[in-house]
């Protein structure tokens, strides 16, 4: 029997700055696609096209514990990509003990 693997040990680096113990939770993007109906002549029916990733495919969500100063600052931020956060922790497989060290980087604004 297998068990699931769960991500432990999550910790957050916004800005450089290391959130060990601040950070509780995320929420990976979704990673949707887009596609539009396309039928051209002769076609008997349509096709799907695809069209990129859908709308807040990429959003990621995560919480903190406590207030953050560092967040309300980096709400004025005026370009797309004016934001690093680094994620790192760990998959781990209970019943095995398989251990495997994951990396989320992302670059934007909050919401």
């Amino acid at each position: 029997m297998a068990v699931p693997r769960k991500l432990k040990h999550l910790n957050l680096f916004n800005d450089g700055n290391n959130w060990q113990g601040i950070v509780e939770s995320l929420t990976l993007p979704k990673f949707t696609r887009k596609f539009e109906k396309y039928r051209g002549g002769g076609m008997p029916g349509a096709v799907d096209v695809d069209m990129g990733l859908d709308d807040g495919a990429l959003d990621t969500e995560f919480s903190i514990g406590g207030t953050e100063l560092l967040l309300f600052k980096q709400m004025g931020k005026a370009t797309v990509d004016g934001i690093q956060l680094r994620f790192t922790g760990s998959i781990q497989r209970d019943d095995t003990g398989e251990v495997q060290a994951v990396e989320l980087v992302v670059r934007g604004r909050h919401k």
